[in-house]
């Protein structure tokens, strides 16, 4: 029998692919969006990430969710960095959040609230996520921006309190391989992380509606 970050890993494959393969993300990588375009997508982080670590702190003591919470993950002090560099000091008075964004942090925040087992798919999306196909993103940012390496602008990529990324996603796949659910939960979890990478994709795709190259 799979283990359960493989079943969580396998069932969510297919829209792991589409959120990656989004036209916005290819236009981003592919160097040919301006950077308000990459600014304004982290912004949008901004918005999930509060979402996701405003509720931590309470839920370092859930049975559940605790072992998840591990403060070398979070990621909003180094998001205000990359924000105050991409929009001046002043930048809290002017970001907003696109309607997707806001359907995607406000399930975040009541997963968080009420249902600390469907936190652990959001978790895992968007942290593992960044680990992962963060650092293609960092090394596009620097090179096509010219971002200071791992500096101001791309802060958000760089896990300064994780050495070896490989073993720490391991033993992040240890913790949902022993995560305290029931089978019928554990299928809740996995529907829920198939929900995260809809609603991550949908930002993306409101992303691209706003950022629209030229035909």
């Amino acid at each position: 029998m799979d283990s359960f970050s493989t079943v969580i890993r396998t069932a969510s494959h297919e829209q792991h692919v589409e959120a990656e393969t989004s036209t916005f993300m290819s236009d981003l990588l592919g160097g040919r969006l301006g950077v308000d375009a990459y600014a304004r997508y982290t912004e949008q982080l901004w918005f999930v990430y509060e979402a996701l670590e405003s509720g931590a702190e309470r839920l370092a003591s859930d049975p559940v969710t605790g072992p998840f919470i591990q403060p070398e993950l979070f990621r909003l002090t180094a998001l205000e960095r990359d924000l105050a560099h991409l929009r001046g000091p002043e930048w809290r008075a002017g970001v907003t959040a696109l309607p997707a964004t806001r359907a995607y942090a406000d399930r975040v925040r009541e997963c968080a609230a009420t249902w600390p087992a469907g936190y652990i798919a959001h978790h895992y999306t968007r942290y593992l996520g960044d680990l992962s196909g963060g650092q293609i993103i960092r090394d596009k940012a620097e090179r096509t921006w010219g971002f200071e390496k791992k500096g101001d602008g791309v802060r958000f990529y760089v896990f300064e309190g994780i050495t070896n990324p490989a073993a720490f996603k391991r033993s992040y796949r240890e913790l949902l391989d022993g995560v305290r659910a029931d089978d019928l939960e554990k299928q809740r979890i996995v529907t829920e992380c198939k929900k995260a990478f809809a609603l991550n994709t949908a930002v993306f795709r409101a992303l691209g509606e706003e950022f629209p190259l030229s035909a």
